[in-house]
């Protein structure tokens, strides 16, 4: 049987240069250790720049490698999993998940707010109501990060329809994270039938590479987890992990996110 033609394309530069490159961070470089600059690495392997670059991004991707503001291209500890969000069904905030409320503030939705809520409408419990979000409709939208060991490896902004939370007062809790746990409260009044998550890989946007002390276009994992009652979807939670510190583990129950320790 003749080769295909997948099998007969050479393997691209920055590809090789990566497992160099990842040799040469097992034997020459500590962890912690801040790498020379791309035109001193471009130099030593022999390389053009741009496909230094690719490399680099590549290693990045892998966990190997952390850009940090300030401070440069550093080598990456090992990764150390850590249990994230295993139990299934249960609301945002309930049981100590491990997020930290930050704000919480009421707006009409955007665009895009509303096709993250309309979206889950039909993978709501069977027999349920498919709920209707209008453009005049207010939404809570909560946020929330996740801290391990003093770092912020993950931002969540959560957005509840103000229909979902009708006993929420506007008095108490004015804002700041008191407010945004009067809106988790209520939120863990209603009865919860169910939930469902996705994954995909993402470019940390300005305020998401802030906020994780990454780099704008940064690579992290976009988990959106949508939440069902009898009325349809009842909140829509879209966290942002860093991508060099967390993995996905499978397990019986389906994906469990796993995240990994980070070093200070």
């Amino acid at each position: 049987m003749g080769t295909t033609q997948l099998e007969s394309v050479p393997e691209p530069k920055y590809w090789h240069l990566k497992t160099v490159l990842s040799e040469a961070l097992d034997h020459d470089f500590a962890v912690g250790e801040i790498l020379p600059n791309e035109r001193e690495l471009a130099a030593r392997f022999g390389v053009a720049r741009a496909t230094l670059r690719q490399a680099l991004e590549q290693l990045e991707l892998e966990g190997r490698l952390q850009r940090r503001r300030g401070v440069g291209t550093t080598v990456a500890p090992p990764r150390v999993g850590v249990a994230v969000g295993s139990a299934r069904h249960s609301w945002p905030g309930e049981s100590a998940d491990g997020w930290e409320a930050v704000d919480a503030a009421e707006a009409l939705p955007t665009a895009a707010v509303l096709k993250l809520l309309a979206a889950g409408c039909g993978s709501a419990a069977p027999g349920s109501a498919s709920a209707v979000f209008a453009a005049d409709q207010p939404v809570h939208t909560v946020r929330r990060t996740r801290v391990t060991e003093g770092q912020v490896v993950a931002a969540e902004l959560l957005y509840v329809p103000a229909a979902s939370v009708p006993g929420l007062s506007a008095i108490d809790a004015p804002a700041g994270p008191a407010r945004a746990r009067a809106v988790l409260r209520e939120l863990q009044r209603l009865a919860l039938d169910g939930q469902d998550r996705s994954v995909e890989l993402g470019s940390a946007r300005a305020d998401d590479a802030k906020e994780l002390d990454r780099l704008p276009g940064a690579p992290v994992l976009l988990v959106t987890t949508r939440y069902f009652t009898a009325g349809g979807t009842a909140a829509v939670s879209v966290a942002t992990y860093r991508a060099d510190t967390c993995r996905l583990t499978f397990g019986d129950e389906g994906v469990e996110i796993t995240e990994t320790r980070v070093a200070s």
